[in-house]
């Protein structure tokens, strides 16, 4: 039985009772019921690290099409959540189900084929390539990375139209997030919140159907801030989903339809923007006050 075969047998026998279970486990922590339509539902998801316990039980789901805030304190198991979603860490329990394919302990380059991709808090370009060189190593499938393709005359020109067509849709996204004008430039000369944009063209080039951005607003100037918020919004209208962890809370009160907060590990509370500005316990655990 192939691997994908063995995954579909266990969701389904699996889903009905583990599902209703995850459910009203969530309900009780955050007082939120099922999303009408959830892309990315994480259960139960649990990892350890030596004694350590950095990600316990943690149960949420984001709606198809919405802008959703992941925030909490250092160390309440934001980024290990990330990481454990899009297969950098394989949790130690729990599951991670995304568009309707269980993703748990995938490689992260098959969870990003699957159209699940992430950005970085801290940009990770290839500094000595420019701009337009890191575009166009995004787009999946290839037909040059095959060696043959390559140096074989009629298969060649294959991988030449193609590229002309990858060439172009580069443009076309760099152009979108306004810095065509840097397509000469080496990566490593850009500005960090020209990163972030370059970052997250880059990611778009892979076709995805949902973005992880960590921290996308951190070392980035007003201006582009403004700019690149700008731009999710509108990929939020084109379908994109997107799920961010951000510490920066008027950008998490203003452009988030719903916020998930975590602390110790676990989902302290969910709710849309006012429900967390007002609820006591995130305040205390987390915000340290009005805002």
């Amino acid at each position: 039985m192939s691997d994908s075969e063995q995954t579909a047998e266990s969701e389904a026998a699996a889903t009905p009772h583990q599902a209703a279970e995850s459910a009203e486990s969530a309900t009780e922590r955050t007082g939120r019921g099922p999303v009408d339509d959830p892309i990315l539902r994480v259960e139960n998801l649990v990892k350890h690290f030596g004694g350590i316990t950095a990600v316990d039980g943690a149960n949420f789901q984001v709606e198809r099409g919405s802008i959703t805030g992941l925030i909490g304190p250092n160390g309440a198991g934001k980024s290990t959540t990330f990481n454990c979603i899009t297969g950098v860490y394989d949790p130690n329990d729990g599951a991670v189900v995304f568009d309707g394919t269980d993703i748990t302990g995938r490689d992260p380059h098959w969870v990003a084929n699957q159209g699940l991709v992430r950005t970085f808090q801290i940009a990770r370009e290839l500094p000595e390539m420019t701009v337009l060189e890191n575009m166009m190593l995004a787009p999946k499938n290839q037909l040059g990375e095959s060696l043959w393709r390559s140096v074989v005359p009629i298969a060649r020109r294959e991988v030449v139209d193609q590229e002309e067509q990858l060439r172009e849709r580069a443009w076309e996204m760099l152009e979108f997030f306004e810095i065509d004008h840097l397509a000469g430039e080496y990566a490593g000369n850009l500005s960090g919140g020209q990163r972030k944009l370059l970052e997250l063209a880059r990611a778009l080039l892979t076709d995805p159907e949902m973005l992880l951005l960590d921290e996308p607003m951190a070392g980035v100037n007003p201006s582009l801030e403004k700019k690149l918020l700008s731009h999710v919004h509108e990929l939020q209208e084109r379908g994109y989903t997107f799920l961010l962890v951000e510490h920066d809370m008027d950008v998490i009160m203003n452009h988030c339809e719903h916020v998930i907060v975590m602390h110790q590990g676990t989902v302290l509370a969910e709710g849309d923007p006012a429900d967390i500005k007002s609820n006591e316990e995130v305040i205390e655990a987390y915000l340290g006050g009005e805002i």
